[in-house]
């Protein structure tokens, strides 16, 4: 008589059941369902956003909202970049708007980080503290004297008064850098240092590689708060020379009040870029939250 012996896989399988209790299944149900009702309460907008783009204004009045018109009209879209509306301009200040903001906030918080982290200087961690207290004041409390300053200096209503106050960082991404840099283990530095490594080959072989999910993430946050940015442009850049997106949807709305097609047209293209950059980057997000929760 031969005995069989259950496998690993098969004692593991056999331990999960049992741990699989009806106060287990509950608990995943209401997880999944929590999440699946907050997909759909973010995912109702956008698609409330696509479908009247595509419809007529009679189509948006008699047919319900979230249902495929028939047939589909491009039309809003044709109006959108045609005539006085002209949403090329917008939409490519925008994109130099963000380009720049990106490129340099990446950069500069990417040093300043590596500098908190890596570097031993009189004050470091006074800098470092006071520079990050500045989370604590809310953006529109310096709204006023930020327009003082741009205005004085001649940069109103221009690509320079838009990115320059901004281009140097943010207090979230240097905090968020330095907590990461931190973690590389220092016997990786010392063994890059006795490879005759400085501080630039160190940080751009060494350092970054191994912080490309939470890089990624940092681009990604940076580029959707840019996007969405829209106080700033409407203060200092209120002419249609330099509207950003934003600005530009918000303008429509009042020159077309109760054609909500064509503002919805607006909005998909503002929307559109977004979404397409999250699903490019979703992984590498996934990947952050999970080392940062390692962490």
């Amino acid at each position: 008589m031969t005995v069989t012996t259950p496998s690993a896989k098969d004692t593991r399988t056999i331990r999960q059941n049992k741990h699989r209790t009806p106060r287990w299944w509950i608990s995943v149900i209401l997880t999944y369902g929590f999440l699946a009702a907050g997909s759909i309460l973010m995912l109702v907008p956008f698609l409330f956003s696509v479908m009247t783009s595509l419809k007529t204004p009679h189509q948006f009045s008699s047919q319900p909202p979230l249902t495929l018109p028939d047939p589909l009209t491009f039309e809003n879209f044709t109006a959108l970049f045609s005539g006085s509306n002209n949403f090329i301009v917008p939409l490519a200040v925008t994109v130099q708007v963000v380009a720049a903001l990106t490129v340099g906030q990446m950069v500069f918080s990417v040093l300043a980080a590596y500098a908190f982290a890596r570097l031993q200087f009189p004050g470091r961690e006074i800098i470092f503290w006071a520079y990050i207290a500045t989370l604590m004041i809310p953006p529109i409390v310096i709204m006023i004297p930020l327009y003082s300053m741009v205005s004085q200096v001649g940069m109103r209503n221009s690509f320079a008064g838009i990115v320059v106050p901004f281009l140097l960082g943010s207090p979230y991404a240097i905090f968020l850098l330095r907590q990461n840099f931190q973690a590389v283990p220092q016997e990786v530095l010392d063994a890059a240092k006795l490879d005759g490594a400085g501080h630039w080959r160190t940080l751009s072989s060494i350092v970054l590689p191994m912080n490309r999910p939470i890089l990624a993430t940092l681009f990604l946050i940076t580029v959707v708060t840019q996007w969405n940015n829209f106080l700033w442009p409407s203060i200092i850049a209120p002419g249609k020379e330099w509207n950003v997106l934003t600005v530009a949807t918000s303008a429509l709305q009042t020159q077309h009040a109760g054609n909500w097609t064509l503002v919805m047209a607006a909005t998909t293209i503002s929307l559109l870029p977004l979404v397409l950059l999250f699903l490019a980057f979703h992984k590498q997000i996934v990947n952050s939250l999970g080392i940062s929760g390692l962490k």
